[in-house]
């Protein structure tokens, strides 16, 4: 058995004066009573003796809580608060007491004084928490428990698991570890600044020895290579200056059989010219006969479309007419129907009245009383009804239940007749519906033929007229904006010389370092062009990057970069790189369009997959940013993956979005190598179309008229269209209102039968009380009923006055019947008229109709022979035409091939010309490259071989200074045929060198080049000799030394930090974790109880699974029969389930003995009040549960109330305080059976 709180003892306390004794405490306690009563001083008697400070008691001193402080009269100077448990032998008990004594207080336990401290832990050895106050929960607090952030929630998990007391420990032992870790990297740094310094010192003295060596071995290479260049040079400058030679001969014979064929197309031209005048001659009279009948064929087409549309006309006419026939017979046949019906309650009211008569007849002679009879009869009748009033009232009673539930049937009888009213009104209406759908379809389908028709004729005229004013609109838009593309492609194209210095990079880099493959644009290649945007925005800068194998091969590129002092490049390096294994099953995902962005990537080279896998990162791309957005967050197994869309836009997992560009859009262009070319072709495509377009631009009005017939049809059809899906909307409504009428028909016919059935029953108590009531009738007009020779006075009652008021009802239930059926019949005749009326008018329209298509046919027949009269002029002139074309076309052809042979021989002559043009461009090319050479030993003092002339005899083409006299320099022809003379002696250079052939020679020279090239990096790279390397290198040693004793002993000192961090690291994560674990596992069992509902969820999970304490808890909660949502947007009874879950969760970790709510069921209704009262009437064995409620609901649930209010104020007078007086009375109620509990 578990400490449970017997008694709570408060003297002088507040609002409760003397000795107040409140318990024994019961397992489940419910304080009560008005507001103002003291409830909450009752809490705050609890919270006193439990250790609590004065702030949280509403009191500034302690002295303040002595009873009548409030208003200044204290009745005593001291006050005390005693708690009394029973321990967990169930027979010994514990006291603590908390006195107030002036402004001091004191603390005894048994009766005995103790410290504070003492006090304090005595307490918590039984449970209770004074600092987190997990034995009570103040009013309000429930909802605010709700919506901590996980910041304060993580606070009070730190306050209930004692966490919190570890802080300070562990924020100074972590300032400590990172103090110390922070020095032993200073340290470690500068040791290997040191070592460095070691290092460079041994390295310097190694180049100093190296230096002259590599210095004299590129003079000798620097010579070679100066006149390997020469060499070839004047080789090739003797055999341009061949070439250049042939080629003037041949020019010279071109030139002359030009000048013969120039004279033969000049005769050919004057004859093609005399053909071509007599054909445009013919062509103009055809064009003129052919706008004649383009002229007449707008009105023939008209007539011919008129023709038609009456004839539709006509047809719809008669379908109409035939309709109104037969809703008039059917009309009729109703009418006949209702007419035959009338007849009939007309003979039934007749029958009835001669029945009557008859009755009336067969019965005799009424009783007839006289005076003294009469007044005989109402004295007997007095005393007979005083007799049987009891009879009577019951009667009554029983009559008008009888009453009431005729007045329902009546009503509902009424419905029903409503009903079918309105049913068989809907119905005519639902005819009529039905045939206008039938009617606008047939209309719809005609038009629809005759808009095809229609749209026939103008694609024929289409075909003989060419493109519209539109069509050259939409193909000028389509020409211009082909032409800004090609002006961005050529801006694009302009870019092509910064890649291409780009890939000169990367040539040298594969020639120097055998491990670099390409750039990775270079080596991949979407697999269809509509990837491109998706893949630029992924591989982002890595599109541009180097792919090498290892990262030693990336840093001697980038050293290269750093010699070279160009820009910086990115590298991948294949064993350096993380790439992510492909996930299988991402290319199984259920969404149309969605790949892996790796599956849209093709690479030719297999060993660079590492490359392509890192920088797609298992990326996936979508047609839409929908999609996108959807495969990157909304998916059903709760994963974030990174997603783009065709357009570029961007989801990464992490949450960012980033979207499409101009820019991005046009960097994606560069997958595609014939861009340029592409766009020109279509340029010219576009252009010839739109020539085309402009010169087939005749018969444009009729095309117009057609046009305009078209889209007043169109319109017409759209209107009858919406016309018919109003119709179908409108039998749908009427169709369901329809068939809710019936259903509602249907749903009477029970109601009435049970009301029937109801007055049947009751008919038969009202006849078993009246035959209590004629038996004592019976008996008081025994003598009387023999005076005046009937067998009971019912006889004479009912002959006299039941039958007349049954006949009258039955004779106005006939009338009323006959009123309604007249009524709606004469409606019905109305109707009838109208329906004739509409029959006459369709007659009449069809007739008129029949008399305009008759005029039209005789119109249109007119019309085509005056076309059929045009089109054969105009054939016999086509005829001539095309003798006159092929006369033409031989012409032309002659002038064609005329031209063509000019043509040959001035491209001939212009290819002759370039030829030469460039041979001389060879030439001074050659003759400048041999001078810069030449020029460049001068300057760089390399002492080349000469048999004639000297380096000094060498001469500027153009001075450099702006001082210096322009009009003094040689021009440049002077200057090369001067450097002709000097004849350069080639001994020293290799004889394997001097005879290569000519694709041999780039290669030679490129690997002088680069031999020269490494040597002068070596060099430039080792500058000049350090003559002090070994001094240097010996005070690097020393310091080496002393660092790396210093580093120890700083290592030493954060390896102890951290071990002290680690521990209270530990402790402190223990505590929490223990606390959360606990509070974790039990709250959605809890939740669930309190609930009563095992669908509802609550959880609670850390932001920081590691340190949880370091960052926020969230809690969340599922309410019954609804979807997750947060805290925020629950009602305030599910967030106060919630909070209570948690309180009570929060309290089964190291439980207090008794347990305080003041007022939880403030935000509860009715049905929450009885789940909450449920779990704390099961959880009574384990803890004392008090509430505070002024709820009915809850507290009669509770094991005993204590109920708090104010003393009369007739006895607060006595006192002379002026102060609240509270009283307290308690009540079991185990005694009493709880309400709804069946004996």
């Amino acid at each position: 058995m578990s400490v449970r709180l017997k008694y709570i003892d408060v003297e002088n306390f507040k609002s409760y004066r003397g000795f107040k004794r409140i318990g024994p405490m019961f397992p489940f306690m419910a304080v009560i009573g008005p507001n103002g009563s003291g409830k909450s001083n009752f809490m705050d008697a609890i919270s006193f003796v439990m250790g609590e400070k004065t702030q949280p008691l509403r009191a500034k001193r302690l002295s303040d809580l002595i009873h009548g402080a409030s208003v200044g009269k204290p009745i005593a100077n001291r006050a005390y608060v005693s708690a009394v448990f029973e321990l967990e032998d169930g027979q010994s008990e514990k006291k603590f007491t908390r006195t107030i004594i002036g402004s001091s207080a004191d603390h005894k336990i048994n009766n005995s004084s103790v410290s504070s401290q003492e006090y304090m832990r005595a307490l918590e050895e039984i449970g209770i928490n004074t600092k987190a106050k997990n034995f009570l929960v103040f009013q309000g607090a429930v909802e605010s428990i709700a919506m901590k952030n996980p910041k304060e929630r993580t606070a009070l998990f730190e306050e209930i698991s004692g966490s919190g007391a570890l802080k300070e420990d562990y924020e100074k032992a972590k300032t400590e570890m990172e103090q110390a870790e922070e020095e032993t990297k200073m340290t470690y740094q500068k040791k290997k600044a040191i070592g460095a310094e070691r290092k460079e010192a041994k390295a310097e003295k190694e180049e100093a020895e190296k230096y002259q060596k590599l210095k004299d071995d590129m003079e000798e290479r620097q010579v070679e290579l100066q006149l390997f260049k020469l060499c070839y040079n004047e080789r090739n400058i003797s055999n341009l200056k061949k070439k250049i030679e042939a080629k003037h001969k041949e020019h010279d014979k071109v030139d002359k059989k030009k000048e013969k064929l120039e004279d033969k197309l000049k005769d050919v031209k004057k004859t093609a010219g005399k053909n071509t005048r007599e054909y445009e001659k013919v062509i103009a009279e055809i064009r003129e006969k052919e706008a004649e009948i383009s002229k007449l064929k707008p009105s023939f087409i008209k007539a011919k479309e008129k023709s038609a549309h009456l004839q539709k006309k006509k047809d719809g006419a008669k379908k109409s007419l035939d309709q109104a026939v037969k809703a008039e017979e059917s009309h009729r046949k109703d009418v006949q129907e209702m007419e035959s019906e009338l007849r009939q309650l007309e003979r039934k009211k007749t029958e009835f009245e001669a029945e009557q008569r008859e009755e009336s007849a067969s019965q005799g002679r009424s009783v007839q009383l006289e005076d003294h009879q009469m007044e005989t009869y109402q004295n007997l009748k007095d005393m007979a009804t005083k007799e049987a009033s009891r009879y009577t009232s019951e009667l009554d009673s029983i009559n008008r239940e009888q009453k009431s539930d005729q007045d329902k049937l009546d009503n509902e009888l009424r419905k029903k007749l409503d009903i079918e009213g309105k049913l068989k009104s809907k119905g005519h209406e639902l005819e009529e519906s039905q045939k206008r759908k039938t009617k606008l379809e047939d209309h719809i389908r005609a038009s629809v033929q005759a808009l095809d028709e229609q749209k026939r004729t103008m694609q024929e005229l289409n075909g003989d007229v060419g493109s519209s004013k539109e069509q050259v609109a939409e193909l000028q838009a389509q020409l211009d904006e082909v032409t800004g593309e090609l002006g961005d492609a050529r801006v694009d194209k302009h870019e092509d010389n910064r890649r291409k210095k780009k890939q000169e990079i990367v040539e040298n880099f594969k020639r120097l370092y055998p491990g670099v493959y390409d750039r990775m644009i270079n080596m991949s290649q979407p697999i269809h062009k509509k990837y491109n945007v998706a893949i630029t925005k992924q591989l982002g800068r890595y599109m541009e990057a180097i792919v090498v194998d290892t990262e030693s091969t990336a840093r001697q590129c980038i050293q290269y970069l750093k010699d070279q002092m160009l820009e910086p490049e990115t590298f991948l390096p294949l064993d350096y790189i993380q790439a992510k294994p492909l996930k299988e099953r991402l290319r199984n995902i259920n969404i149309r369009g969605v790949k892996l962005l790796y599956d849209v990537i093709k690479y030719d080279i297999p060993d660079i997959k590492p490359a392509v896998l890192f920088v797609t990162n298992n990326a996936l791309v979508c047609e839409t940013p929908e999609d996108a957005m959807k495969v990157a967050y909304e998916m059903e197994d709760g994963q974030r993956y990174d997603a783009v869309a065709l357009d570029g836009t961007f989801y990464q997992k992490s949450g960012i979005i980033s979207g499409g560009s101009v820019d991005l859009a046009r960097k994606a262009k560069r997958w595609d190598d014939k861009q340029v070319s592409t766009l020109k072709a279509k340029k010219e495509k576009l252009s010839e179309e739109l020539r085309i377009a402009m010169k087939n631009s005749r018969k444009e009005s009729e095309i117009q008229t057609i046009q305009s017939q078209i889209e007043g049809k169109e319109a017409r059809l759209k209107f009858s269209q919406t016309d018919k899906d109003s119709t179908i909307r409108k039998i749908d409504k009427l169709t369901k209102e329809m068939d809710k009428m019936r259903n509602d028909r249907e749903r009477l016919v029970p109601v009435i039968r049970d009301i029937e059935n109801g007055m049947r029953n009751r008919e038969e108590q009202i006849e078993e009380t009246k035959v209590k009531m004629n038996t004592v009738e019976d008996r008081v007009f025994k003598d009387f009923c023999k005076k005046i020779g009937v067998d009971n006075i019912r006889q004479y009652e009912e002959r006299e006055l039941g039958k007349q008021q049954e006949r009258l009802k039955k004779r106005v239930e006939y009338e009323n019947n006959i009123n309604r059926l007249s009524t709606q019949l004469e409606y019905e005749r109305k109707r009838e008229e109208q329906l004739h009326t509409n029959v006459v008018k369709f007659e009449r329209l069809v007739q008129d109709i029949e008399d305009q298509l008759e005029a039209a046919k005789s119109t249109e027949q007119s019309q085509m022979q005056d076309i059929d009269t045009e089109m054969k002029a105009v054939e016999k002139l086509k005829s001539q035409k095309q003798y006159l074309k092929s006369e033409v076309d031989k012409i032309d052809e002659e002038v064609n091939n005329a031209k063509k042979d000019v043509q040959a021989v001035q491209k001939e002559l212009a290819a002759i010309s370039k030829s030469v043009g460039q041979l001389e461009a060879s030439l001074d090319s050659e003759r400048a490259q041999r001078h810069t050479v030449l020029k460049q030993c001068k300057l760089d003092n390399i002492k080349i071989p000469m048999r004639k002339g000297r380096l000094d005899d060498i001469d500027d083409v153009e001075n450099d200074e702006a001082s210096i006299d322009v009009s003094g320099s040689q021009p440049s022809h002077v200057i090369y045929e001067k450097e002709e003379r000097i004849e350069i002696d080639y001994s020293l250079l290799n004889d394997n060198l001097q005879d290569l052939d000519e694709g041999d020679v780039r290669e030679v020279e490129k690997g002088l080049v680069k031999q020269i090239n490494d040597l002068s990096n070596t060099i430039q790279r080792i500058q000049a000799p350090n003559m002090k390397a070994i001094q240097k290198l010996e005070e690097a040693r020393e310091k080496l030394m002393e660092a790396n004793k210093d580093f120890e002993g700083v290592r030493q000192r954060a390896a102890k930090s951290k071990q002290k961090f680690e521990r209270i690291k530990s402790e402190r994560c223990n505590l929490f974790t223990r606390c959360f674990e606990h509070v974790s596992n039990t709250i959605d069992g809890i939740y669930k109880a309190l609930a009563m509902n095992q669908s509802a969820q609550a959880f609670l999970g850390p932001e920081n699974p590691e340190e949880p304490y370091l960052e926020g808890i969230n809690y969340n909660c599922v309410a019954p029969g609804k979807r997750f949502q947060p805290m925020s947007n629950l009602s305030g009874g599910e967030k106060t389930i919630a909070a209570l879950a948690l309180l009570f969760a929060i309290h089964s970790y190291h439980p207090a003995p008794f347990f305080v709510l003041d007022e939880i069921d403030a935000a509860l209704d009715n049905t929450n009040i009885g789940k909450v009262a449920a779990y704390i009437q099961g959880q009574r064995e384990k803890m004392n549960i008090i509430v505070i409620s002024l709820k009915p609901e809850f507290y009669c649930r509770a094991d005993a109330l204590i109920g708090i209010t104010t003393q009369p104020r007739q006895m607060q007078e006595t006192t002379n305080s002026g102060a609240l007086v509270s009283s307290v009375y308690g009540l079991d109620l185990t005694k009493y059976q709880p309400i709804g509990v069946e004996h």
